[in-house]
Order: C-alpha cells, then structure tokens, then sequence
C-alpha cells in the first residue's frame, strides 16, 4: 500500500490535536496518560508533539477516553483553524454540548 504525503492541512491539524490532548493532560504524566490508554509513552509524546499528524482511531480514541473527551468534539476542534484565545481554551467534557 502507497502512503499518500501528507498536506499542510493534516499536519496543521495534527499539531492542534496534540496540543487539545496536551492541555486535556493537565498535571498527569505522561507514563500514566499512555499506559491508561494501553499506548506506549513514545507513541503519546509523539502525538502530543505533533510529530505523528494522523495516529490511529484506535488510538486517539483511546486517549480521549483517559481524558473523558468526546471524540465528536475533539474533531470539531481540529478540524476548523483556532483563533489565539479559543487555543488557550480546555477541550469541552462530554456533558458540554458545541452551540449549532
């Protein structure tokens, strides 16, 4: 199988990824964050860092489920440009709900 180069658009989206699961992190280590999610602590930093652009479903999935993050909104948030002040905000928590 070919892998297609990724474009400016995946790799942007991949930093914002990382840094929504960086603040969602918080105070926890990185050790604890990865081995709740069954991924290895490299894999995380990684991600975090915005060094692997498109992880696996699986795998944001299940970091989002350390964090209880809705996957719903994690994707709302990466994939539409933020301004400064909506980067420095928390990811939403599953009982909060996007305005439409």
């Amino acid at each position: 199988m070919v892998r297609l180069p990724l474009t400016s658009a995946d790799i942007e989206r991949g930093k914002r990824l990382g840094a929504i699961l960086r603040r969602a992190r918080g105070e926890r280590s990185m050790l604890e964050v990865a081995l709740a999610a069954n991924i290895s602590p490299e894999t995380l930093r990684k991600i975090e860092s915005g060094r692997v652009a498109t992880p696996a479903f699986t795998t944001i999935a299940a970091i989002a489920a350390v964090h209880d993050l809705s996957l719903d909104v994690v994707w709302a948030q990466i994939s539409q440009p933020t301004s400064d002040a909506d980067a420095q905000r928390q990811p939403q928590r599953p009982g909060e709900r996007l305005a439409s």
